[in-house]
């Protein structure tokens, strides 16, 4: 049988760096790894982050859309039954950053499905900082990716005082019990900085299984709580970007942003990807991309969050209608 696990963490938590060094480890146990990409939206970003990893040992697939929890079911459904025959040792799933696990379950109990593959792990990458104002639909899909998890990986933790870690921890114990759950952390919390993890830890990973814990149902459409928007096209400098997007998350006219990410091409060629959450802030020189950026959030005010970017465009003498444009994904 073939061995699936899932990698789930709310919005911006790093999910994809984690796969990043995770899959990196089972090549290099010999294992022949498939990884399945989903992201929240129509433009699957994680997908180019990963793209380096494709190799003969590694194939990186995508699941193309699928907010509705329906349409990923069928699709996740499909790419394995397509994978099945392809010599993998391990899958890797990620799916969005807003994710309710029991569909993962649905689809790897039901035939055909469950003649080729059974559940192997399950993580959930947390900002080491967890936040104490989340919606109640927040906390409650952190709630349901906890409550299964058989690690809970703390991202960032190099970041955060030992005081904070303790506290976050604090939180989530706090949202499984608001949901009624019969599980309490302890031990499955990872708060080790991801480059000192060893091999040994990676064992501990890649054999942790998953809970079976219960807790309360809360029923709402996830594309009425969360929203996505798509500015393609945007030229921005590298010296403008944060300060920019450091605007955005301040700015309450914009509703709650969760998650800003995306890439600019540079005068001199340079790609610079982004990934940004109201704590934190990342850029980096990649290779090549497609020009993009992504705003994920709760109540978003498309009108006011288009101003920022195009007043970039305008500042910098591009045309306004040389294809800035947003589209809505729900």
């Amino acid at each position: 049988m073939i061995k699936v696990d899932l990698i789930t963490g709310f919005l911006g938590s790093g999910k994809t760096t984690f796969i990043r060094k995770y899959a990196s480890y089972l090549v290099e146990k010999g294992m022949k790894v498939g990884i399945i990409e989903n992201d929240f939206g129509a433009v699957n970003v994680d997908m180019v982050m990963l793209s380096d990893l494709d190799s003969e040992m590694c194939d990186v697939e995508q699941i193309v859309g699928g907010n509705v929890e329906a349409d990923w079911k069928r699709r996740f459904k499909a790419k394995l039954i397509a994978m099945a025959m392809q010599g993998f040792k391990r899958v890797v799933v990620e799916p969005s950053g807003i994710y309710d696990v029991d569909a993962f379950f649905d689809v790897l109990y039901e035939e055909p499905v469950s003649n080729w593959y059974e559940p192997g792990n399950i993580f959930t990458i947390v900002d080491s900082r967890v936040e104490d104002d989340l919606s109640k639909q927040a906390r409650y899909l952190m709630t349901s990716q906890i409550a299964n998890a058989g690690a809970i990986i703390f991202s960032k933790a190099q970041e955060a005082a030992p005081e904070q870690i303790q506290e976050s921890i604090k939180r989530l114990n706090g949202m499984l019990e608001e949901f009624h759950s019969n599980r309490t952390l302890t031990d499955e919390v990872i708060t080790k900085p991801w480059n000192e993890l060893t091999p040994e830890d990676y064992e501990r990973l890649l054999n942790c299984g998953w809970h079976s814990a219960d807790h309360e149902k809360l029923w709402f459409d996830h594309n009425d709580a969360f929203t996505s928007l798509f500015f393609m096209n945007v030229h921005m400098t590298a010296e403008v970007i944060k300060g920019t997007v450091e605007k955005l998350f301040a700015d309450e006219k914009c509703g709650q942003i969760l998650r800003v990410k995306g890439f600019f091409q540079q005068a001199d060629g340079r790609w610079i990807e982004i990934n940004a959450t109201k704590d934190s802030f990342s850029m980096k020189t990649i290779e090549q991309a497609q020009e993009v950026v992504i705003v994920i959030g709760q109540g978003l005010v498309e009108e006011e969050i288009r101003i920022y970017f195009q007043k970039k465009r305008d500042s910098e003498g591009y045309d306004k209608q040389s294809g800035n444009h947003i589209s809505r994904d729900t």
